[in-house]
């Protein structure tokens, strides 16, 4: 791509032929010789549209060839593409009829950073948890099929989702199936057999043909005649020959046609492949496709990392957006308190599910290298290799984001609580996450942890709370243990040089009143301390406290604030089912509720929140001061507006 393309900051790119592709029906009119030229042209709209934005930018400038010949091959919407994790879609939402909103990405209102089924027929399955698509793909073939309906469908999986249990049990269904599913392997990292100039390209397209697959099915119909262990034998031979060349041993082990590695930029390789996989195949296919993240534009591609997700950005210099740093995010105030506390016990060792950079762990890293652990995307694996590391006496730390802890909960549950093991669980991300939207909110974390038996679960108020809660973490040896944080930086409080061990189920009151109490857990205290201003300017003394517990719960700071209130509010960036929960079940069990005090549990609402600025999100899920306040209100049967005139 030529660097001018890149370069226009002021005005968008010129594409004459983009301009002429509204669907990818329009984009079959296209002949192969205007491919190359169509690529760079949405390469160049791309870059334009998230520099605007923000979002996701390496992974989708990695797959511009690789979109164009999909859709320029497969019938889609019919035939059914599959973007996994969804992070690379951008250039699939440009080519399916939505270009015109792409500089809404990610905004309020505007289109979802990842796949989703509500918002194109061009899109089959939601996305934003990796290494889903090849058992949603397959689900799809076997419906297909039992309907009599004749559609291709074709997940797009890239090599750091099949580091992902989920995938290869996928695969291994899918090959025992035999069900006609085309999965592409996007290598865009390193290969192990990168592909070599155009004999490579060759050899893929010969196998993915009619003559190549006649004569190996020719060939294992002749070696029939010799007996079965003759047949298995040699046919397990060439296979093996061939996997050696070009790297399947494994995938066709599992019962795939195994094609590539083929260069996933060079579209007069890419296309005869895929238009012979689709015409002359059955049964399950795999082809390796090389692609660089970051392609065609030298920012990206010189810091794939620092451009995987962007804020928005200058195209000519790449330089991002910053934040105004009025205070430290939460994920370094971890990751430095992490490593202060590993400097002083050389049992504390830390684990991620390829999060090193997001949860704060390359810091860590880089001074504890040899106690550093990235498994890949594999959370399972990881929580019980944590608890593997538990029961040799070592101190891990699981650091991984709410969202993506779930993935992991039968092994918090079996291989961590039920054997009480000491694993100590740093949850980034969460409550509200702003632009990456439902899929990666932090919701559930206090409800599925704090129901759990011998757990101890904490939330961070603030940095300084946070610095604290890692000391504590470090220093409990009596079971699993867990603390919880929000995106972005922190309130801008005093930190104290080192945490402090914290009493277990101890709070702290942070304000005294006398009429209403505001309980907060977490991330809402700010607020809290904003509303209180409020109710107190209206003539309502109020008190606030800091839980910092959800399990164990400080019982005598509860009694004590549903005793001498009369109303009693909690307050938490969670589900229903989490603190908020747990503090009317001890209120019932103790007879609190007779005593007169109204008791209004707040939390997320039942339903997923859409993306926007956090603090939209917060008030469109009623957890902003100004929704404490009214809760206060409709609790004493009053309305907010005329107890302010009062």
């Amino acid at each position: 791509m030529q660097t001018a393309e890149v370069t226009r900051v002021n005005s968008p790119p010129d594409t004459p032929l983009l301009d002429t592709v509204g669907t990818p029906a329009d984009l079959k009119t296209l002949s192969p010789d205007d491919l190359p030229q169509l690529a760079d042209e949405l390469r160049a709209e791309l870059i334009d549209a998230v520099s605007k934005t923000g979002g996701h930018l390496g992974a989708g400038l990695g797959v511009v060839e690789l979109t164009v010949a999909l859709h320029h091959v497969f019938d889609t919407p019919g035939d059914r593409l599959i973007w996994d994790v969804g992070h690379q879609a951008y250039p699939h939402k440009i080519l399916t009829g939505r270009r015109e909103r792409i500089r809404t990405l990610r905004q309020e209102g505007g289109l979802y950073g990842f796949t989703k089924r509500s918002e194109s027929e061009y899109d089959p399955f939601g996305t934003a948890h990796s290494s889903t698509s090849i058992s949603a793909g397959l689900g799809m073939a076997v419906a297909h099929r039992l309907k009599g309906e004749k559609r291709n469908v074709i997940a797009v999986i890239g090599d750091g989702a099949m580091s992902a249990g989920m995938a290869y049990e996928a695969l291994n269904n899918a090959g025992a199936l035999g069900e006609r599913l085309i999965v592409i392997l996007n290598d865009n990292d390193m290969s192990i057999a990168p592909p070599q100039g155009a004999m490579s390209a060759y050899l893929a397209r010969l196998a993915s043909g009619r003559t190549y697959q006649g004569v190996r099915d020719l060939g294992k119909k002749l070696t029939s005649y010799l007996g079965e262990s003759v047949d298995r034998a040699i046919t397990r031979a060439v296979e093996h020959a061939r996997g050696y060349v070009t790297g399947g041993t494994l995938f066709e082990e599992l019962g795939f046609f195994h094609i590539g590695p083929i260069d996933g930029h060079n579209l007069k390789h890419l296309v005869p492949v895929l238009k012979n996989v689709r015409d002359n195949g059955t049964g399950p296919v795999l082809i390796h496709v090389v692609t660089k993240k970051g392609k065609g534009y030298p920012p990206a591609e010189a810091a794939a990392d620092k451009y995987h997700g962007v804020n928005k950005f200058d195209v000519i210099t790449g330089a991002q957006a910053k934040t105004p740093a009025n205070a430290p995010s939460y994920t370094k105030v971890f990751a430095r308190s992490l490593v202060q506390e590993a400097r002083e016990d050389e049992r504390i060792v830390a684990v991620t599910a390829a999060m090193p950079s997001g949860t704060g762990l390359d810091l860590f890293e880089k001074e504890f290298p040899k106690r550093t652990f990235d498994v890949g995307i594999a959370e399972q694996h990881a929580v019980t290799f944590a608890a593997g590391l538990a029961t040799e006496g070592l101190r891990p730390f699981a650091a991984i984001y709410s969202t993506f802890l779930q993935r992991g909960y039968d092994q918090v549950v079996h291989d961590v609580a039920l054997q009480n093991l000491p694993v100590r669980f740093a949850i980034d991300r969460a409550g509200f996450v702003g632009a990456d939207g439902p899929t990666h909110c932090g919701a559930f974390d206090i409800t599925y942890l704090a129901s759990l038996p011998n757990f101890v679960v904490m939330a961070a108020a603030d940095e300084a709370e946070l610095r604290h809660m890692v000391r504590t973490a470090a220093e409990h040896d009596q079971g699993p243990i867990a603390f919880r944080y929000p995106r972005g930086n922190g309130v801008g409080v005093e930190m104290p040089e080192r945490g402090e061990v914290l009493e277990l189920g101890r709070g702290r009151v942070i304000r005294e009143g006398t009429k209403v109490a505001l309980l907060s857990l977490g991330s809402r205290l700010e607020d809290c301390l904003k509303a209180a201003d409020e109710l107190d300017a209206a003539g309502l003394s109020t008190t606030i406290a800091d839980a910092r517990f959800a399990k164990p719960l400080d019982r005598e700071l509860i009694r004590r604030l549903a005793l001498e209130h009369e109303v009693l509010i909690t307050i938490e960036e969670g589900a229903i089912g989490g603190f908020g929960s747990h503090v009317l079940n001890f209120l019932a069990h103790e007879g609190l509720l007779e005593s007169g005090v109204k008791v209004r549990p707040m939390a997320m609402p039942d339903r997923f929140v859409n993306h926007a600025q956090p603090e939209r999100m917060l008030e469109d899920a009623g957890l902003d001061a100004g929704a404490i306040v009214r809760t206060v209100f409709a609790a004493l049967g009053q309305r907010a507006e005329s107890a302010a005139r009062a």
